[in-house]
């Protein structure tokens, strides 16, 4: 079985008390025990899932991960999904505007598991997006129109997820392939 780090058991345990806590809105004892023991919970369900290996490039732990660059990541995500969130806020309301349902198929070049993992999830959380499937390295995905992949196969988003876990600069997308509905 993996060991668990005195640092990513730490990381793990303030990242789960700050989103129960917020999750909540309550500070009294009572709450903040059950969040404790839920949390308890939760890393002792996961210590007991990484005996096993799913991938077999997956971390062992979050020591790969940059901290710093997640936390802008995480605001830089929140600002994506709601510039995304008013892009489909106009389509909704002017329903003469063109939409292309659009199907796009692409290859990444992302060190881990989790890298795709985070990818995937951080495309279906933009409004006008969805991750359909991942098979390896490539991706399929929905997309409304062309405005709402244009951040995935510029490579903006692709790299933005890549400089979590490497310093290096450098294309993450490849093989790219549009299928629009006419």
């Amino acid at each position: 079985m993996n060991k668990l780090s005195l640092y990513s058991l730490t990381l793990s345990f303030i990242s789960l008390m700050l989103f129960w806590v917020v999750m909540s809105g309550f500070f009294d004892a009572v709450h903040l025990t059950m969040g404790v023991l839920s949390v308890a919970g939760v890393i002792a369900v996961n210590y007991k899932l990484k005996a096993y290996r799913f991938f077999h490039d997956d971390m062992a732990d979050m020591k790969e991960l940059r901290l710093l660059r997640a936390v802008y990541y995480f605001f830089w995500m929140i600002y994506q999904i709601f510039t995304a969130g008013f892009h489909v806020v106009k389509v909704i309301l002017q329903p003469g505007l063109p939409t292309k349902l659009s199907i796009v198929r692409f290859k990444v070049n992302l060190p881990s598991s989790h890298a795709k993992m985070i990818l995937g999830n951080s495309i279906t959380l933009t409004p006008g997006t969805l991750t359909v499937d991942i098979q390896g390295d490539y991706f399929i995905v929905h997309a409304l129109d062309e405005s709402s992949y244009a951040g995935i196969i510029s490579d903006e988003m692709p790299r933005e997820v890549l400089k979590l876990f490497e310093k290096d600069e450098r294309s993450v997308i490849s093989d790219v392939e549009i299928i629009t509905k006419n």
